[in-house]
C-alpha cells in the first residue's frame, strides 16, 4: 500500500536517517521512541507535509486518502463541527453520523472552544474518518487527557479500526499500554540520526513492556 524510502532528512543537524519499511492495509503500527527523536517529523514525511522529503521517499502516498489527527485539534474555531466535517466533504447526513460514532451525538452546533479536549479530540477524529481514510495517522492522540478520556479515547479508536479492518494506522505514542490495545506491529525510532531500530508484528499481548525495556535500554548514549 505504502512504501517508505527515505535517505535522509537534515534540521541543520541529521534528524531522520534511512527509513525502509512497507505498510499494508490492516496495519496498526504504534511509532515510539524517545522523545525528540523523531516520530512527528517521519509521520509529516508520511503524510506528505514535509517538503523537504522528496515525493519519491513515500511510494503510494499518492493513491490513497490520509488522515491525520495532530496533537493540536486543529478544528477551525469560528465553525460548527458541522461545518468542519462539511469543509472536508461531508454530507449533513454524514456529519451527523461520523459525529455519532465518536460519541459526540447532538453536539454537531457547537464550537470547539465549546468542548473538552478530549471531545475536540473525537471531534478531530471524525474530521479524519470524514475523508474515508485508507491510512489514519495520530501523532500522540491521548496527550493531556485525565486517564478516563484517554482510555474512552483509546477504545474508541480500537473499535473504529476494528469496524474498518482495511484501514492502516500509525500511532505516535511514548506508552507500551497504547501499543497493547491498538498495535499489530510495532515500529521503535532511535539514533542520530534516527533510524528503525525495531519493525515487527506484535504477536503476544503482555510482551511489550519488556520488548521497549530492551530498546529503550539501547537508546543513544549521546543524548
Amino acid at each position: 500500500m505504502l512504501e517508505l524510502k527515505i535517505a535522509r532528512r537534515d534540521f541543520g543537524q541529521p534528524v531522520l536517517g534511512e527509513v525502509f519499511a512497507t505498510i499494508e492495509r490492516g496495519d496498526r503500527i504504534c511509532l515510539m521512541g524517545p522523545s525528540g527523536i523523531g516520530k512527528t517529523t517521519l509521520l509529516n514525511a508520511i503524510a506528505g507535509l514535509d517538503k523537504s522529503v522528496p515525493e519519491e521517499s513515500v511510494v503510494g502516498r499518492d493513491q490513497l486518502r490520509v488522515g491525520y489527527l495532530f496533537q493540536e485539534h486543529r478544528l477551525l474555531p469560528w465553525r460548527s463541527l458541522d461545518s468542519n466535517l462539511r469543509l472536508v466533504g461531508a454530507s449533513d447526513q454524514e456529519a451527523e453520523s461520523l459525529l455519532m460514532q465518536v460519541g459526540l451525538s447532538g453536539y454537531g452546533h457547537y464550537l470547539p472552544d465549546q468542548l473538552s479536549l478530549g471531545m475536540a479530540r473525537r471531534a478531530a477524529l471524525a474530521r479524519c474518518l470524514a475523508v474515508k481514510p485508507d491510512l489514519l495517522l495520530l501523532d500522540e492522540p491521548f496527550a493531556s487527557l485525565d486517564p478516563a478520556m484517554s482510555g474512552e479515547l483509546k477504545a474508541l479508536i480500537a473499535g473504529l479500526l476494528d469496524s474498518h479492518p482495511d484501514m492502516a494506522m500509525i500511532c505516535v505514542t511514548h506508552d507500551g499500554g497504547d501499543a497493547e490495545i491498538l498495535a499489530n506491529r510495532l515500529w521503535y525510532l532511535d539514533g542520530k540520526p534516527a533510524r528503525l531500530q525495531w519493525d515487527d508484528a506484535v504477536e503476544e499481548s503482555g510482551l511489550i513492556d519488556g520488548l521497549l525495556g530492551k530498546l529503550r535500554s539501547l537508546e543513544s548514549p549521546s543524548r
